[in-house]
């Protein structure tokens, strides 16, 4: 059986301005970084804006989201894919808005985000190392921010920064535990002014948040002065704007920000921009992806990170919020092997039959559609099908999901590519054309932050209680005074549980849902609320997915999945 790699590599490729071609975009709209990568130019970029913004010319938008994630695996980026090849096996006109892999989860365990098997992205090994440089140029900007806080206060602090108070980390696009607890500025008085600082990975940076939600340089300069920094010895907060600095932290970003555009395996558009993780960030692709693809398609398939309980969550409620999107269908991804263990089944018993912890598990995918229902969104049941589920788990797993007034399909993408996404196209289109889905946030912007918190752990997490350390609840407080009462949450929280807890599988509920502390991402527009034991630098596993991978002299590489 082939890799993901090696079907990638067998695939041949169409030159980019042929896939752009295909969306009307023409080759002069185009910088091309080689023969089979490109990114968008500002002015066709605002073109492309204009059209779905001020003219009201958009395609139809559907979100791939998912059941909490096992070590089974759950594929929903490659069901995203073969979603998108399959609306075009049945001539619709589909194009895809995905997010950048980050290095971490390459190198570290979870893998990359180009799909798999026959439902990919492509040329996968570029987007899933180095791509376009867009989260190198996200992580050197995040840098200069924290070298010309230090340099301030090193040069005499005319703002009278507290460096206790200090909130701005330093990111590396890496899994590097060592670093989430560090001491900088030790040596000579020359050497800077010791304080204790902090690391996070690129991907949770509100830099990256910031690049993801911005839709022209103006808005990421405003964005980029909002960020919060610090508080002064008079407990004041203090903005980077104050630094005077903004306009080099955007001159290093001024590509970041334009949307790349590549294909997929049977040559569908897709535009892969923006790489925010969904348990620690919000999760979702640029906003300008999204606009580009619903500019050109007349279907977007765009997914959220992790399960619905996050990513999705983190969709509807921030990105959706901020620029009034209207999603018109949602698909579930699920596979009966990964329900299985949330049945109690382990993972080296999932080939055998076992349709009591099907149905056992099954209650995790309902509290997803419940949740998904929440939003006001219709949403379709994704069977991500494999070799060992057998006809009586699927025709179980089927009538689980009619009895809750969902839809089941089967898709086989990652085996047959869009050929075995035919069905689920058709299912999806249809409940897109309906019109049924009448968009809606979980709550409204002007209850307290305390109270959105609260909503989510109880609406979607189903927790009976919160629970709030006091110095959290004091942040809250300061906030609101401060004028930020009215920002969405972005939870930080395990992908691992719909709770709080990584090792509580199914459907918890009836706990105590801990909030231990908050950050206020000014910036970017939301309030980041951390629960448990999250932390926003991951470290590498025992055996590392580093350890696979290598280069021949020709350049060609191996073992990345």
């Amino acid at each position: 059986m082939l890799t993901d790699i090696e079907i990638a590599q067998k695939n041949e490729m169409v030159p980019i301005k042929n896939i752009a071609e295909k969306i009307s975009v023409s080759e002069d709209s185009l910088d091309f970084y080689g023969q089979y990568k490109a990114k968008i130019t500002m002015p066709e970029l605002r073109k492309l804006q204009a059209k779905v913004l001020d003219e009201k010319k958009a395609g139809k938008l559907i979100l791939v989201t998912a059941i909490t994630p096992t070590a089974a695996g759950e594929g929903k980026s490659t069901v995203s894919i073969g979603l998108a090849d399959g609306m075009q096996k049945i001539g619709k006109k589909a194009v895809i808005a995905l997010r950048e892999p980050s290095l971490g989860p390459c190198f570290g365990v979870k893998g990359g985000a180009c799909g798999g098997g026959y439902a990919q992205v492509v040329p996968m090994e570029d987007i899933n190392l180095h791509f376009t440089g867009d989260i190198h140029a996200i992580s050197i900007a995040n840098n200069l921010i924290s070298a010309l806080i230090d340099n301030h206060i090193q040069q005499g602090n005319e703002l009278g920064i507290d460096p206790r108070t200090i909130s701005w980390k330093r990111c590396v696009d890496l899994n590097d535990r060592a670093l989430r607890n560090i001491t900088i500025g030790m040596g000579t008085t020359i050497d800077g002014v010791p304080r204790q600082d902090h690391f996070c990975i690129s991907v949770a940076s509100e830099i990256m948040a910031i690049v993801c939600l911005s839709k022209s340089i103006s808005e990421l300069k405003e964005r980029i002065s909002n960020i919060t920094i610090a508080q002064t010895y008079k407990k004041e907060y203090v903005k980077f704007g104050q630094l005077k600095c903004t306009g080099a932290i955007a001159a290093l970003l001024k590509d970041a920000i334009r949307p790349n555009l590549v294909q997929t395996l049977e040559k569908t558009p897709a535009f892969i921009h923006g790489g925010p993780f969904a348990n620690i960030a919000h999760g979702c692709n640029s906003i300008n992806a999204t606009i580009c693809a619903l500019a050109t398609g007349d279907y977007v398939v765009t997914e959220a990170g992790f399960a619905a309980d996050l990513g999705a969550e983190k969709f509807f409620d921030i990105k959706c919020r901020m620029n009034n999107l209207k999603p018109s269908a949602c698909v579930i991804v699920a596979t009966i092997r990964a329900l299985k263990m949330h049945g109690g089944v382990i993972k080296a018993d999932l080939s055998k039959e076992n349709l009591a912890a099907l149905e056992k598990g099954f209650e995790n995918l309902q509290v997803h559609i419940e949740n998904i229902k929440k939003f006001g969104v219709e949403a379709v049941v994704a069977v991500n099908k494999f070799i060992t589920d057998s006809d009586a788990e699927i025709e179980l797993l089927t009538k689980l999901c009619e009895k809750i007034g969902a839809k089941a399909v089967l898709s086989e993408g990652w085996e047959k590519g869009g050929e075995g996404a035919k069905e689920l196209a058709k299912v999806v289109c249809e409940i897109a054309d309906s019109g049924k889905s009448n968009f809606k946030p979980l709550y409204e912007s002007n209850i307290s932050l305390k109270e959105k918190i609260e909503t989510l752990a109880k609406e979607i997490y189903r927790a009976e209680r919160v629970e709030f350390d006091a110095a959290a609840l004091k942040k809250l407080q300061k906030f609101e005074e401060a004028g930020f009462g009215s920002l969405p949450i972005c939870m930080a929280k395990t992908q691992n549980s719909i709770s709080h807890d990584k090792g509580a599988v199914g459907a918890p509920k009836g706990y105590t849902f801990p909030v231990r502390d908050v950050q206020l991402y000014s910036g970017a527009g939301f309030v980041v609320a951390f629960a448990g034991e999250i932390v926003q630098m991951p470290g590498l596993p025992k055996l590392p997915a580093a350890l696979n991978i290598d280069v021949d002299d020709d350049g060609v590489i191996f073992g990345l999945f």
